[in-house]
């Protein structure tokens, strides 16, 4: 009975021994496979966050190009503004200095004109 009680315990032992190998090969074959699964992922990752990353410096240099042209075109409002201010004003002092003329040449004339601007001046703004 002895080599019976011997044989079963060898036998238990290579079958634990074959258990906790296979044990070990699979806890081996899943942090493998995790393994893997995470590089895939990483890599999958990488490559949305480097095309991301791309779209938000195209979306930049757009919106830079686009501030850009909006401050040329204020700046060429702002030219054309002064350019129209500048002939207004001209064209303001060569009506003044006509009416001075106009004054010193025929001084009765613009009194009486003045006269009746300012009569009819004051009915419009009676009413």
């Amino acid at each position: 009975m002895n080599k019976e009680v011997q044989a079963h315990e060898t036998h238990e032992h290579e079958h634990e021994h074959n258990i906790h190998e296979r044990i070990d090969h699979g806890a081996e074959r899943i942090k493998q496979a995790t393994s893997d699964a995470v590089a895939n992922s990483k890599d999958k990752f990488g490559r949305v966050a480097d095309h991301l990353e791309d779209g938000l410096h195209r979306a930049t240099d757009k919106a830079a190009h686009a501030a850009n042209r909006a401050s040329d075109k204020v700046d060429e409002a702002k030219e054309r503004g002064r350019a129209a201010y500048g002939q207004a004003r001209d064209r303001a002092d060569e009506w003044l200095d006509e009416v001075r003329d106009y004054v010193r040449e025929k001084p009765v004339q613009a009194v009486a004109i003045a006269l009746g601007a300012g009569w009819l001046l004051g009915r419009i703004l009676r009413r």
